[in-house]
């Protein structure tokens, strides 16, 4: 199979992934937190077919493999009962960030079991510096006679960037992502009339105009971060 073809495969497996665990993490964490609503609709679980939706979750990450952009997008939002929480505003926020933080957390694990391939398998080492050069420049890398685990340590990158890279996109303070819903609770009331207007289409002229300052200046650094730990450990 064509090397291009595996890359992006692997990045939408990574991504379809993240999702999936993005939105379990929401609706767990509400259900935790007083409100079955999500847990009701079958979305505490990992089952894509839950949560995907077919402009964020499908169209979205099309266009951006098409115009070479960040492998970015949404899933289905989580229903959320908000007059079922013992504090509104406090639960609300946790459930809010359980969906970033999943991501952040799952894209820690995978990092631990690359330092693990790395130092417990034969040629770990040179699969796992293989696999950081292949995802982060694209294909024509040589992947002649490396271990059996190499396309297992590739997918695991892929699952560090991608998941470092949702955690920073849901955070941007714009509908329909996880920002937007905790900078709500702290605008006054004609200010939030405004805000809750917003369509999505302020979130593209954003990304349009400042995406890459957002990437640049909290991405990078946090992904720069795990390769160093990566490389050093």
């Amino acid at each position: 199979m064509n090397q291009d073809i595996v890359l992006i495969l692997f990045q939408v497996v990574a991504l379809v992934l993240g999702f999936s665990v993005h939105e379990c993490a929401h609706a767990w964490t509400a259900w935790r937190l007083g409100d079955p609503t999500a847990r009701m609709l079958g979305r505490v679980t990992l089952n894509p077919l839950k949560h995907l939706d077919p402009f964020g979750s499908v169209l979205m990450p099309l266009i951006a493999l098409v115009y070479h952009w960040p492998l970015i997008g949404w899933a289905k939002p989580t229903p959320v009962t908000a007059r079922n929480f013992k504090n509104y505003m406090r639960d609300d926020i946790l459930v809010t960030l359980a969906g970033p933080a999943s991501n952040l957390l799952l894209a820690s694990v995978a990092l631990i079991l690359l330092l693990i391939i790395k130092h417990a398998v034969g040629g770990g080492a040179i699969a796992v510096q293989t696999a950081m050069v292949l995802a982060t420049y694209g294909g024509g890398v040589s992947t002649v006679n490396l271990p059996a685990l190499f396309p297992i340590a590739l997918l695991l990158y892929f699952i560090i960037l991608i998941n470092l890279l949702l955690f920073v996109f849901n955070l941007i303070p714009f509908p329909p992502l996880d920002g937007s819903h905790i900078l709500r609770h702290f605008l006054p009331y004609k200010a939030l009339q405004i805000y809750d207007r917003m369509g999505i289409l302020a979130l593209w002229i954003f990304m349009l105009v400042a995406g890459s300052f957002i990437f640049r200046v909290f991405l990078y650094p946090l992904r720069t971060a795990f390769d160093n730990i990566l490389a050093a450990l």
